[in-house]
C-alpha cells in the first residue's frame, strides 16, 4: 500500500520536523559523554552486554543528541537539500509536486549523463555537490568529537568508523538535524529514483537503513565479494574534490560475461544497484574513502525473489511513499 500524499509531511523547501518525542533527561549530554560502554571486542562478539547497553541507555543517548543539536546550533553548519546536486534536486521537487512531471528526470539522467549505466545493473548519477560537501564533513567531524557513543558498522568486515544511521539500529546517529536531511533523501531521492530503474522493487522498499563506512590503509582496507540484504543499495562518496586515495575500486561481477567489471568513485558520486548483484571493495592503497550506505527493503527485510524487468507502474504509483510502519529488522 502507498500513501496517495506524495510528500507526507515533507512541504518541498521547508524543513521536515521530527516529531517522536522522549522524556527528556537533564544534562543527558554530559551524562551520555560519562558512559563506559561496551568493547569493540564484546560489539564483534555481539556480546548481550551490547543489546543491554543500548536497551538501558537509548533515551539516553537519544536525547544527548538533541541536545548536542541545541548546543551547536549557530556555530556548525547543519546538513540541509541544499547539499545535494541542484539540477537532480530541483528536477525532483517537480516530480514531487506533479509525477507527470518525471520525464525532467529522465531527461536529466540521460540526456544530460548524469546518470550512466556502468556494470549491467549499475547505474552511477551525482548525488551530492562536490563544492558542498565541505560543510558535510565538517558536520561528520563534529559528530564524530562529540562524545556520544555511535556504533560502527562492525557487521560489514568489521569496519572500526563510521555510523549507523537509521533508527532501527542501535547507538545510531540520533542527532535531528541529520535525521531529517537522512529521511528525506530515503523518501523523497532514492525510493523514487530506485523506482524509476527498478520497478519491481515496489512492495519491497518500505523499510530504510544507512551507515557510513571509512577505508584506509592499515585500518580497514577492503571488503570481499557479496551481496547485499536489501532491494536496492546506494553508495555515495563524501570525498572532497581534492582529497584523493588510490585503490578501493568496486568490483561488480557480470553473469552475462562471468567477468568483473571495475568501478571507481568520485566526489559527491552515487553508484545504486540492486542488491543481489555480487560486488566486492579492493583494498585501498593510499588516502582514505568515505561512503554513506543506504538501503532499501520490505517489511521483515523482504527483497524480491527473483528480477520482474518487465513489471511497469505509473509515474502516480512510483512518488509515492509507502504507508507500512517501520519495523525493527535490521541485519546487523
Amino acid at each position: 500500500m502507498q500513501k496517495n500524499d506524495t510528500t507526507q509531511g515533507y512541504d518541498i523547501g521547508v524543513d521536515a520536523t521530527n516529531t517522536t518525542s522522549y522524556e527528556k533527561i537533564e544534562d543527558a549530554l554530559l551524562q551520555a559523554r560519562a558512559l563506559e560502554y561496551p568493547s569493540r571486542e564484546a560489539i564483534l562478539a555481539r556480546d548481550p552486554s551490547v543489546q543491554e547497553f543500548w536497551s538501558k541507555n537509548s533515551n539516553l543517548l537519544i536525547n544527548a543528541w538533541q541536545e548536542w543539536d541545541v548546543e551547536n546550533k549557530g556555530s556548525i553548519s547543519f546538513p540541509s537539500e541544499d547539499l545535494l546536486d541542484s539540477r537532480l534536486r530541483n528536477a525532483i521537487h517537480d516530480a514531487w509536486e506533479n509525477p507527470e512531471l518525471e520525464s525532467k528526470v529522465r531527461d536529466l539522467l540521460k540526456v544530460r549523463d548524469l546518470l550512466i549505466e556502468s556494470s549491467p545493473g549499475v547505474f552511477e548519477f551525482q548525488l551530492f555537490d562536490p563544492e558542498k560537501l565541505q560543510e558535510l564533513r565538517t558536520y561528520l567531524e563534529a559528530v564524530a568529537d562529540a562524545g556520544i557513543p555511535l556504533r560502527a558498522p562492525y557487521g560489514i568486515s568489521l569496519n572500526r568508523n563510521g555510523a549507523m544511521l537509521d533508527t532501527r539500529s542501535v547507538w545510531y546517529l540520533a542527532a535531528p538535524s541529520f535525521q531529517e536531511l537522512y529521511q528525506k533523501i530515503m523518501d523523497l531521492y532514492m525510493r523514487s529514483i530506485a523506482r524509476l530503474l527498478f520497478p519491481e522493487i515496489v512492495g519491497y522498499d518500505s523499510q530504510t537503513y544507512g551507515f557510513s563506512i571509512e577505508y584506509q590503509p592499515g585500518i580497514d582496507t577492503s571488503l570481499r565479494m557479496h551481496t547485499d540484504a536489501s532491494s536496492v543499495t546506494m553508495n555515495v562518496n563524501l570525498n572532497l574534490p581534492d582529497e584523493t586515495f588510490e585503490g578501493s575500486e568496486l568490483d561488480f561481477y557480470d553473469k552475462n560475461s562471468g567477468e568483473m567489471n571495475r568501478l571507481s568513485f568520485t566526489s559527491g558520486r552515487a553508484m545504486m544497484h540492486r542488491g543481489n548483484i555480487a560486488h566486492a571493495a579492493l583494498p585501498i592503497t593510499k588516502g582514505k574513502r568515505t561512503n554513506f550506505v543506504f538501503w532499501l527493503y520490505g517489511s521483515n527485510m523482504s527483497i524480491p525473489w527473483n528480477n520482474l524487468f518487465d513489471v511497469s507502474i505509473d509515474a502516480k504509483e512510483r512518488w509515492t511513499i509507502p504507508d507500512e510502519p517501520s519495523d525493527t529488522s535490521a541485519p546487523f
